[in-house]
């Protein structure tokens, strides 16, 4: 997929429907006449009956993302480069269609993460399960968005990543850290996980189908 230029890029942070339009316009040029899967994905989007569900992840910079969303997608996961951007795919699960916006982490990305919180069915949010060093960042991060009207009442999934390295904090431990038991307006759930081993991360998954029934009935 060719590159955005800067002031495309920035202009897709602050506008939705401005990086849908960009996506769209982009891929339309780079896509005729090549074998192009994202384009795929959206003739099927369009083409499929399945119910479609909006998945928004989101967290920190480096707490494994794009590797769980490449995981969900089945893609090679081998070659990971920090998201700079957005990354967006349709995964299905359970007869739903789940689109899932994947937004950069970076510090200075995350103001414009609010852009997005619209017909949010899920929030899955990653955390590094290894760098305790920001579990105060990442849990204050956390609290914003919960505090987020747009958000209000969405469920919540939070995969604990990186569970395959020594130095991962247990689920558990976690859940205590960010003071999940505080949640009272929302379902919520705390899913230990490794984005590059799989585990865990159909658990999660099977979750979201639960909730997402749950709360289109």
């Amino acid at each position: 997929m060719p590159n955005l230029g800067q002031s495309e890029l920035l202009a897709c942070y602050k506008s939705p429907d401005t990086m849908l339009a960009s996506v769209i316009w982009h891929l339309t040029r780079h896509c005729l006449g090549h074998d192009c899967g994202l384009l795929s994905i959206l003739r099927r989007l369009k083409q499929s009956p399945e119910q479609e569900v909006r998945l928004l992840l989101l967290g920190l910079d480096n707490s494994g993302k794009t590797t769980l969303l490449k995981q969900l997608a089945a893609e090679d996961i081998s070659h990971i480069t920090p998201t700079q951007g957005f990354n967006i795919k349709s995964v299905q699960s359970s007869g739903f269609k789940l689109n899932v916006w994947d937004i950069g982490g970076q510090r200075k990305i995350r103001p414009y993460w609010r852009n997005y919180f619209e017909n949010t069915d899920v929030l899955i949010y990653v955390i590094d399960s290894s760098d305790r060093k920001r579990f105060e960042e990442t849990s204050l991060e956390l609290a914003e968005l919960l505090e987020e009207e747009k958000l209000a009442g969405v469920p919540l999934l939070i995969f604990a990543n990186k569970q395959d390295l020594m130095t991962a904090s247990p689920a558990s431990e976690l859940a205590e850290n960010l003071n999940l038991h505080t949640i009272r307006d929302r379902m919520w759930q705390v899913q230990a996980c490794s984005a590059v081993t799989a585990e865990g991360v159909q658990d999660g998954m099977t979750w979201v189908c639960r909730n997402i029934t749950f709360r289109k009935k």
